[in-house]
C-alpha cells in the first residue's frame, strides 16, 4: 500500500462510524456467543464500502478485532487469527485496491515497560497478535501499531529505559510495525524521541499531547520534523491531531438530606447547569475544561494553522476529534472555505464544494451524538496512578 509522495495527504479516523450506526467495527458477542475474527472482518469489509464512497483513505481498525484471541483463559480462541487466513488476504487486498491505509493502536493496558513480567508478556502477546493479522492482509510498512511508553511507576527514568527492555523482547513482525506516540501526561516528545534514537523505532507525533507535554519546551516544526524522519525513506510517515475540548463539563451531583436542610445545595462559588430546587436530590455542577480531552470536531483554524507550519512536509493525518468520521465530513467543507490551500494538499478542490455541501447539510439534518467514552490516548485512569 505504499503511497507515492506526490499523492495526496490521507485524513482518517478511529474505529467507530458514528456517520452510519449501522456499522459494527468489531464482532461485540460476549464469549458464551463464540465471537469470531472472521465476523469482524465482515464488519470491517462493509466499513471500507463506505469509506471508499465517502473519500475517506485511512482507518484504524478496533484492538477487539479478533475477540478473545490472547485471553490466557480462553484458548478455544487462540487460532482464530491463523483460521481466518483467506479472509484477511481478502481485506487487506480490498484495502490496498481502495487505496486505504489501516493500522492498530493497541488498548492502554498493552504495556512494554510494566515491571510486572507478565503484564509485559501479555502485552507482547497482544502485539504480536495484531501484527500477524496486518501480515496476513498483505500490508506493507504503513500499516503499523501504534503505542505509548507507558506508566511511569514512581520512577520516570527506568520507566523509560524498561520500554527499550520490553521492545527488545518482541519478535522481527512486532518491531517491524510497532511505533511509538508522544503522549499528554507522562512521556514527552523529548522522551520518545530519545528512545528512539536508542531502538531506532518510528515516531508518530500527536500535536494535542505535544502541548500538554512539553516541559522541554522543543519548537513545534522542528519536532514534527525530527518524528518524521524516524520513518524510512519510501514510507510515508502519519501523525495524530485533534483539538481540546474547550466545553463545560457536567457533572452530576447527589444533594444529601442534610443539605436540603440547611438549604445549601449549592456552594459558595459552585456553578451548577439550572437553578437547584429546594427538594432536588441532584445538581448539574459546571467544571471547566480538562485540556487533554479531545473536542468532538477539529478546529478549522486550528488544524489550518498547523498545517501551514508544516508547510513542505509530507504525512497522513489520523483525525482524532470524539465525532469520529462525522468530524472529518465537517472538517473538508470547513478546509475548502477557510483554508483552501490547505485543502488542496488533501485532494480537495473547488470541484468537490457541490459534494462536501451535501455532506455538510446532511449533518445538519441529525448526526449520531459525538463518543462519550474516553479515547485510548485520551490519558487513562488507570495509567494515570502509575
Amino acid at each position: 500500500m505504499s503511497t507515492p509522495t506526490d499523492h495526496p495527504l490521507r485524513l482518517g479516523f478511529p474505529v467507530k462510524v458514528m456517520g452510519r450506526p449501522d456499522l459494527k467495527s468489531h464482532d461485540t458477542r460476549r464469549w458464551q456467543a463464540g465471537p469470531h475474527l472472521k465476523v469482524s472482518l465482515e464488519h470491517v469489509d462493509a466499513i471500507l464500502d463506505y469509506l471508499a464512497r465517502e473519500r475517506l483513505e485511512m482507518y484504524r481498525l478496533s484492538s477487539d478485532l479478533a475477540p478473545y484471541a490472547t485471553h490466557p483463559d480462553m484458548p478455544q480462541f487462540h487460532a482464530m487469527v491463523a483460521e481466518s487466513d483467506a479472509e484477511l488476504a481478502g481485506l487487506g487486498a480490498k484495502a490496498r485496491r481502495l487505496g486505504i491505509r489501516l493500522s492498530f493502536h493497541p488498548s492502554q493496558y498493552v504495556l512494554l515497560n510494566s515491571p510486572d513480567e507478565g503484564l509485559t508478556a501479555k502485552s507482547i502477546w497482544d502485539l504480536a497478535s495484531q501484527a500477524e493479522m496486518l501480515d496476513r492482509m498483505g500490508l506493507d510498512d504503513e500499516a503499523v501499531m501504534v503505542t505509548h511508553v507507558g506508566g511511569v511507576y514512581d520512577d520516570h527514568e527506568a520507566s523509560r529505559a524498561r520500554w527499550i527492555q520490553g521492545y527488545e523482547k518482541c519478535p522481527d513482525h512486532v518491531r517491524r510495525r510497532l511505533v511509538l506516540e508522544n503522549d499528554d501526561l507522562r512521556f514527552s516528545a523529548a522522551d520518545v524521541l530519545w528512545i528512539h534514537e536508542r531502538t531506532g523505532v518510528r515516531l508518530i507525533f500527536d500535536y494535542q499531547h505535544f502541548w500538554c507535554l512539553n516541559k522541554e519546551g522543543l519548537d513545534l516544526r522542528d519536532t514534527l520534523e525530527r518524528f518524521l524522519a524516524t520513518w524510512p525513506t519510501g514510507v510515508r510517515p502519519k501523525i495524530h491531531f485533534s483539538s481540546p475540548n474547550t466545553a463545560m463539563r457536567e457533572l452530576k451531583q447527589k444533594i444529601t438530606p442534610k443539605q436540603r436542610a440547611s438549604g445549601k445545595a449549592v456552594k459558595k462559588g459552585e456553578i451548577v447547569k439550572a437553578p437547584v430546587k429546594a427538594t432536588a436530590r441532584v445538581k448539574t455542577v459546571l467544571r471547566p475544561p480538562v485540556w487533554t480531552g479531545h473536542a468532538d470536531f477539529t478546529n478549522p483554524f486550528e488544524f489550518g494553522t498547523f498545517m501551514r507550519t508544516a508547510q513542505g512536509l509530507t504525512f497522513d493525518v489520523m483525525m482524532e476529534g470524539k465525532a469520529k468520521d462525522v468530524s472529518l465530513l465537517k472538517l473538508r467543507p470547513d478546509l475548502l472555505r477557510y483554508a483552501p490551500d490547505v485543502a488542496a494538499r488533501f485532494g480537495i478542490t473547488a470541484a468537490d464544494a457541490d459534494a462536501l455541501a451535501a455532506d455538510e447539510a446532511a449533518l445538519e439534518d441529525g448526526a449520531a451524538d459525538a463518543d462519550s467514552a474516553p479515547d485510548v490516548d485520551e490519558g487513562d485512569a488507570a495509567l494515570e496512578a502509575a
